[in-house]
């Protein structure tokens, strides 16, 4: 195994053990009536996963400041935001999808009112975990993760995603969708990483720039996975795009074309990576891996 994946596994670890902890604590105070609420809760956070977002987030804050303890609450923080969101995005009144992850989706077992109401209480449970920090950045943190992921962040991406469906794509419109709906998760939690650490601002700018970069190239590896990927690969069901008329990179460029953006975007990822840990780092690598990503 290779020292880049070694870490990559600690930081999974770690940030496993913190969901898990926190489940536990939560199904252990929930009233007996809600109950099954915290099974749907507990069903698709701890469904396993790449776990990349909390990854980003003690990434960024170790190389900066190399023990992460303190940054663990914001990584699981975090990655119960991207795991509500998901919940709603499977819902029918969204994506309607079946499958996630390589199993049934939240609502294919608990049902819509209970989906819902389990990606509710993940982003209120987020915000609970991460308030209750004592770091010193902590308050800037949480604003930094807050405005990337509601109303002017991943929310309104998520918005435009559904309301721009079926109409002419543009690139602009695109643009729009891929640096809100993917990468402002993921510039969220590259900035609260290093605010933790107390990054200069120069950090941050790099950051900052490194998680769009990064998220964008995500968003057009998906595009071309959903053309291209197989369910059991993938965990989910493949040519959705294109019957619910979302607009795709692909839709626009083309495959090839797409690759070529793919590339750069990631070559621009690297630079800002560099910025921040110095050239051949972890973050740098994980970006060069984004290419590569079959699921």
């Amino acid at each position: 195994m290779s020292e880049y994946s070694q870490r990559y596994e600690g930081f999974v670890r770690l940030i496993e053990e913190r969901l898990t902890v926190t489940m536990d604590r939560l199904a252990a105070e929930i009233s007996p009536y809600a109950k099954p609420l915290a099974d749907a809760m507990r069903y698709s956070l701890l469904s396993g996963g790449k776990r990349l977002r909390p990854v980003l987030l003690l990434a960024s804050h170790a190389s900066v400041h190399e023990d992460v303890q303190a940054a663990l609450p914001f990584a699981a923080g975090i990655e119960m935001i991207h795991t509500y969101s998901l919940i709603h995005d499977d819902l029918p009144c969204m994506d309607d999808d079946a499958l996630r992850r390589g199993r049934p989706t939240n609502h294919m077992v608990f049902g819509e009112a209970v989906a819902l109401l389990a990606g509710d209480a993940l982003l209120n449970l987020a915000f609970e975990v991460m308030s209750a920090s004592v770091h010193p950045h902590a308050p800037k943190a949480l604003k930094a993760i807050a405005s990337h992921s509601g109303s002017l962040g991943m929310i309104a991406g998520q918005t435009a995603d559904m309301a721009l469906s079926h109409q002419r794509p543009d690139r602009d419109k695109a643009r729009y969708i891929h640096h809100h709906k993917t990468a402002d998760l993921m510039t969220a939690a590259a900035l609260g990483g290093l605010i933790l650490a107390g990054a200069t601002q120069r950090v941050l700018d790099a950051g900052e720039r490194y998680g769009r970069h990064l998220g964008v190239a995500f968003q057009i590896v998906d595009d071309l996975l959903d053309l291209r990927g197989e369910v059991k690969t993938l965990g989910k069901e493949t040519h959705k795009d294109q019957a619910l008329g979302k607009i795709t990179w692909p839709a626009l460029v083309g495959e090839a074309q797409s690759e070529a953006d793919a590339d750069a975007e990631i070559s621009l990822a690297m630079q800002a990576a560099a910025e921040v840990e110095g050239p051949g780092g972890f973050l740098g690598e994980l970006a060069r891996r984004t290419l590569k990503r079959v699921q």
